[in-house]
């Protein structure tokens, strides 16, 4: 009978294209995706620890499977990345919930396989590696991510944000080599429409290596690739985008025009305890630089509510900058403490405060995004297009904006041109012009 696995995903892209990861280590051994949980032969939690609330739904979900594994105790639950990387995790985990068989931290994803073979010599596995090791390139995919593939550049990060658990989890910054990102590269544009590279702060590509390679290098030479295809990246850090990797966009039609630039907080004083290196003012100099080559750009950006002694005026000042800066999207979440960063140990905001100071950012936003989406009614967009549902297609323009229309067929995964007709809060519904791309 046919094995089956079924992968929790819990945090950012970079998690996602890692469980893709997983899932090409468990498909190459004749396994084969659960429709759900409970019909799996391998489980599996691949973690997040950046927000209390990304532990708080693991531990949840490892009580349902504890029943399940009750029930069915042959099968195989594994529990991976960032929660368990962090020191002596692993370890109160396993205690906590000692029916998990594979415990693994984010250095040796790639061992995954090997762990499973381990379980037919000893009743469990749990194997976390103090720090980082070489990249692993040649790990098998299980793709699932539509028209779109991720693509990693780099791992880690050398920041070190006073509120971050990432650098602890993460290790310090590695850079994959030119020849192998352009390797994959030209393989995935032969399948997908769009690429996104990731790494935890992407325009700090190749300072780590000796051969010259640049971030705004690497995306000409990707650039170059033949066909049709839009390429991506995410995540940026504000000081170290710099005004080359922007001309780059500018002058190339396969990027895409949608920048992802967090500030997290418009305030100077807050910045400052953040570690974050750069002020409000440097952060608007740069948004001033992407608009002077890309006028037309999507802008998209993190904002943490009720950092430690955020005041009223702190506050104020985030609001300031987000209406100046009129971002496409806005991703607002409060402050959660982590142990282990400087930020736990300052002096913490009261949780209503924070609630009610996000709520205001919320719909200071809301009613952003929907002047934003009336201004661009009228406008023809070049969509990539991602779903089609009962003769309506979405999809995503060269800027980020998210538009629907009708049409007769499905044109999942290619790019057309549609004008915006209308407008509802920040949502754009359009109508498809005569003009649809060949990819090839």
């Amino acid at each position: 009978m046919e094995k089956r696995y079924y992968i929790n995903t819990y945090g950012c892209q970079m998690n996602v294209h890692e469980s893709e990861k997983l899932a090409g280590i468990l498909e190459s051994r004749g396994y084969r995706a659960a429709a759900e949980q409970d019909s799996a032969d391998v489980i599996v939690f691949n973690t997040c620890c950046i927000r209390e609330t990304a532990e708080t739904h693991v531990l949840g979900n490892l009580g349902i499977v504890k029943k399940l594994k009750e029930r069915r105790p042959e099968i195989v639950v594994a529990v991976c990345g960032c929660m368990v990387q962090k020191d002596g995790a692993a370890v109160r985990l396993k205690k906590r919930c000692p029916f998990i068989d594979i415990i693994f931290g984010t250095h040796n994803l790639h061992r995954f396989g090997e762990y499973l073979d381990r379980l037919s010599e000893t009743a469990s596995v749990v194997d976390i590696w103090e720090r980082e090791a070489a990249i692993v390139d040649d790990v098998p995919l299980h793709r699932d991510s539509g028209v779109n593939a991720w693509l990693n550049i780099m791992y880690g990060c050398n920041n070190f944000c006073s509120y971050c658990i990432v650098p602890y989890v993460r290790g310090r910054e590695r850079s994959r080599s030119i020849d192998s990102i352009l390797a994959e590269a030209e393989t995935l544009v032969k399948q997908y429409p769009q690429i996104t590279l990731l790494g935890q702060n992407v325009n700090s590509y190749g300072n780590d290596r000796a051969d010259g390679a640049t971030f705004s290098v690497l995306l000409k030479k990707i650039c170059e690739l033949p066909g049709s295809f839009r390429v991506g990246f995410m995540t940026s850090h504000p000081k170290d985008l710099s005004e080359e990797v922007v001309r780059t966009i500018a002058e190339n039609d396969k990027m895409s025009r949608f920048i992802h630039l967090p500030v997290q907080a418009g305030s100077d004083r807050i910045l400052h305890l953040m570690n974050r290196r750069y002020t409000s003012g440097q952060y608007s100099d740069k948004i001033k630089m992407i608009r002077d080559y890309l006028p037309d750009a999507g802008l998209s950006s993190d904002v943490m509510v009720g950092f430690p002694t955020e005041t009223e005026a702190d506050f104020a000042d985030t609001l300031r900058l987000c209406a100046d800066v009129r971002y496409n999207n806005l991703y607002t979440f409060i402050y959660s403490r982590r142990s282990g960063t400087p930020a736990d140990k300052m002096e913490q905001v009261d949780q209503k405060i924070k609630k009610e100071r996000i709520r205001r950012l919320i719909a200071q936003q809301a009613e952003i995004g929907a002047q934003l989406a009336k201004e661009a009614v009228g406008k023809t967009f070049r969509v990539l297009c991602d779903t089609y549902t009962d003769g309506v297609c979405g999809g995503k323009t060269d800027c980020g904006r998210a538009i629907a229309f009708t049409s007769d067929t499905d044109l999942t995964g290619r790019f057309v041109t549609v004008r915006a007709e209308r407008a509802e809060h920040s949502k754009l519904f359009g109508a498809l012009t005569n003009k649809t791309e060949d990819r090839r």
